[in-house]
This record gives C-alpha cells, sequence and structure tokens, in this order.
C-alpha cells in the first residue's frame, strides 16, 4: 500500500512541473534540478541533513526515486540513525550485509506524511514561480523599444492587461493609451516596451502606444530608407492621438528623406495614422541651423523673422497677422510641438508697420479701466504697450501671464476700443 501511495501522491507535483516547463520553456536540466532542490530541501527538513540521499528524478516519465545510504554498524553502537544502521537491521534487508558496508534503501516518500507532501508542493510552487519570473524578466528585459503584439485580456479603469503568445501578462497603463484608443477583449493591440520593471523579482512588462517610440517604430517598419539606415531619425514630439512632428535627415544626397518616409501620396504614413488614431504626421528635414529649424517646425506657417536666444532656448518669431493663427495651431498645438521638437521655448508675434507702432500706447495709461496687477502680470511676459498685446497670442496672454480668459477678454476689449476710437 505505501508503495501505492508514494504514486498517488507525487505525480501531481511532477505533472504540473511538467507542464509548466511545457509552457515556459524550461530546459530539461533546470527542470530536473529544481525538483531535485525541492526534494533535497524537505528531507534535509526532516532529517536534518541531505547529504547521504540519492535523488534521481525523471520528470519524462514523471516519477522520481530517493535512496538513503547508511553504513552498517555493529548492534548497539548506532549513533546517527539517517547516516548508520544496525547490523541485524540491514541483514532484514539483505542477509549477506556486514559491518561496514554501505545500505541503499529506497525511501517510500509517502511515508514522512502530509506535511512533508505539502512542504515540498509548496517549495515546488515558490521555485516554479521564481522561474517564471526569471523566464520571463530574461525574455523582454532586452527588448525594451521593440513593438509587440498582445491580446486583449482584462479592462480596469487605469490599465490593460494583455497577452503574449506564450500567455505572459503585459501590461498598458491608462497613461500610455492614446485617448482615442478603445479595446475589446480577445483583439490584438500593438505597442512598443516600454520598460521591464523588476521589483522583488517579481517582472512587470509596461507597453506604451503615446511613446516617441512607438512612432519611431512604426516608421522603421514603414520606410526601408530609415531602416537601412539611408534615413536618421532626429526626434519626435508627439500629442498622442492629435498630431506629431517627426524630424528626418538623409545621409545620401540623392534621397529626399521627407518624402521617402511620407511614400507617394502619403502610402508609408497611411498606415501609421490609422494605428495612432489618426493622428496626424508631420514630416520634416532636420538641420543644425536652429532658426530654420524652427522655422520648418513651426511649418505650415510661414515665418517672417527669428530672434534666437541660445543661452536659454528662447526664440522670438515674427509673423504676418495672417500667419499668426497656423503657428499657433487649433488649441496651440502646433506651437507646442515645434517647441517640443527644437527644446525652444517659442514666443510668436504679429509684425506691425512702423506708423502703427509710433501711435502705440503704454499699458499704464489704461490703469483707470485695467486693474494694475492685470497690467503688471502682463508686463512681466515682455509686453509693455498696447499695440504689443494687441499682436500678442489671445492663448499666450492666458498662459504666459497666468489670466483668467475672461480677464484676457476684457483687456482686449478695453485696448481695440481705444484704437478704434
Amino acid at each position: 500500500m505505501a508503495a501505492k501511495k508514494v504514486s498517488d501522491s507525487t505525480p501531481n507535483m511532477i505533472d504540473t512541473f511538467r507542464e509548466f516547463k511545457e509552457n515556459k520553456n524550461i530546459d530539461r536540466t533546470t527542470l530536473v534540478s529544481v525538483l531535485e532542490e525541492s526534494f533535497r530541501n524537505v528531507i534535509a527538513k526532516i532529517f536534518g541533513s541531505d547529504e547521504n540521499f540519492d535523488v534521481i528524478v525523471n520528470p519524462d516519465k514523471g516519477d522520481f526515486e530517493i535512496y538513503r545510504n547508511r553504513m552498517v554498524v555493529p548492534d548497539g553502537e548506532v549513533e546517527d540513525q539517517n547516516k548508520e544502521i544496525s547490523l541485524s537491521d540491514a541483514q532484514k534487508i539483505e542477509p549477506d550485509y556486514e559491518v561496514g558496508e554501505d545500505v541503499s534503501e529506497r525511501v517510500d516518500f509517502a511515508k514522512f506524511g502530509r506535511r512533508a507532501i505539502l512542504n515540498l508542493r509548496q517549495t515546488l510552487a515558490s521555485k516554479i514561480l521564481e522561474l517564471e519570473h526569471d523566464s520571463l524578466y530574461n525574455k523582454y528585459k532586452d527588448r525594451v523599444g521593440q513593438i509587440i503584439s498582445g491580446e486583449v485580456y482584462q479592462m480596469w479603469k487605469r490599465e490593460v492587461l494583455l497577452v503574449d503568445d506564450e500567455n505572459n501578462e503585459l501590461i498598458l497603463p491608462k497613461s500610455e493609451q492614446i485617448p482615442a484608443d478603445q479595446y475589446r477583449k480577445g483583439e490584438t493591440v500593438r505597442a512598443v516596451i516600454l520598460r521591464v520593471d523588476n521589483e522583488n523579482n517579481n517582472p512587470k512588462i509596461i507597453l506604451s502606444r503615446t511613446s516617441p517610440m512607438f512612432l519611431e517604430r512604426l516608421l522603421e517598419g514603414e520606410v526601408p530608407e530609415i531602416n537601412d539606415g539611408l534615413i536618421s531619425i532626429k526626434n519626435i514630439a508627439r500629442m498622442p492621438g492629435e498630431r506629431a512632428k517627426v524630424a528626418v535627415e538623409s545621409y545620401d544626397d540623392r534621397i529626399d528623406p521627407v518624402g521617402a518616409c511620407v511614400g507617394v501620396k502619403g502610402s508609408r504614413v497611411h498606415g501609421i495614422v490609422r494605428e495612432l488614431c489618426n493622428e496626424n504626421i508631420d514630416v520634416i528635414n532636420y538641420t543644425s541651423n536652429i532658426k530654420l529649424y524652427i522655422q520648418r517646425a513651426l511649418s505650415p506657417a510661414k515665418v517672417s523673422s527669428i530672434n534666437i536666444d541660445e543661452e536659454n532656448h528662447k526664440a522670438e518669431v515674427y509673423l504676418q497677422p495672417e500667419q499668426v493663427s497656423l503657428a499657433i495651431g487649433r488649441g496651440g498645438l502646433n506651437i507646442k510641438l515645434a517647441s517640443m521638437l527644437t527644446g525652444y521655448t517659442i514666443d510668436v508675434f504679429r509684425e506691425i508697420e512702423d506708423n502703427e507702432a509710433e501711435e502705440d500706447i503704454y499699458l499704464e495709461e489704461f490703469a483707470d479701466e485695467i486693474d494694475m496687477w492685470v497690467i503688471d502680470a502682463i508686463k512681466r511676459i515682455g509686453l509693455d504697450t498696447a499695440k504689443a498685446v494687441l499682436n500678442a497670442p489671445r492663448d499666450m496672454l492666458v498662459e504666459k501671464a497666468d489670466l483668467e480668459e475672461e480677464t484676457v477678454d476684457n483687456v482686449l476689449r478695453v485696448l481695440k476700443a481705444e484704437f478704434e476710437s
């Protein structure tokens, strides 16, 4: 009956580990080592030592054998029952045993009791989990920046859980999702591997669809010249799901980098735009000439002149009145992306004629209609006169002067009324 208990109590553990091996591609050597170590840990707890035990694991058949090796000593001289056996007890196993010989006896693991079996299962489970974590971390630690496809498994408020083709969990946080993204369980989603966290040996694979890296990898996949190293992506600025600007440079004078990236009638970016929920992609030629770079970054607006403060990374851009709204873009999007792409804070101004400048009025003259604290706030951003304020974009007054929209509208109304009168 004892032998039957061994076969009944342990194959479940072997089968469990074998199933794990098949799912996680654990090699045979590691498999055998983990099983053997788990058995030895339990044996050491029971007998105080496992050094005189042989553990033979056969994962292919799903079974194992344990043998205890003891030295035969005269009757009455056994000091350590784990390592020594009396002559009379040895001869019950084989009648021809003599003092000094080694006895190798198969151990019935089931006789160790339920606690030992439970201990073994817990040890195995712990080591399996550790191996699973190591396997996951090693698989992904060098893949940061690569695009991966995963199947939507579960959706929560703060993140979406995906699984890869080996059922490993991948996390797509809300902050890394394009606002217009919508997910359904079972559908396939593409994202870039943003980072691999491994706190307390508990790896987490974090994905992103909003990172500039995602757009960069998509471009590499669609534009062979980028993949071949003939065109370099110098920088990317994104407002995910809305608009992006990409600066590219060609290492071959015969290749137009912008044309190569866009493709005939936009053929190369159409698929990317769809992947990014109709995010508009502007591709511009990179240049080390910062004035020209800012000018290109503000496209489609046509810039009249630029003043550069290289030390503070600031730029004052002057445009014809009809070009100002193009430079700023809807909701300030174009100027924000241009600033992100170039690394410069960009202020835009409308050009005015000299005769208009002569008719200008200092803001202090309006103190009877505009609160002085409002005037001071506007002056702190470099606007001292009425024409300067009227020529500045409304969004800039709200954002940089830190004023309420209603306050800014009141200021503009007062100043316009003065010149209209």
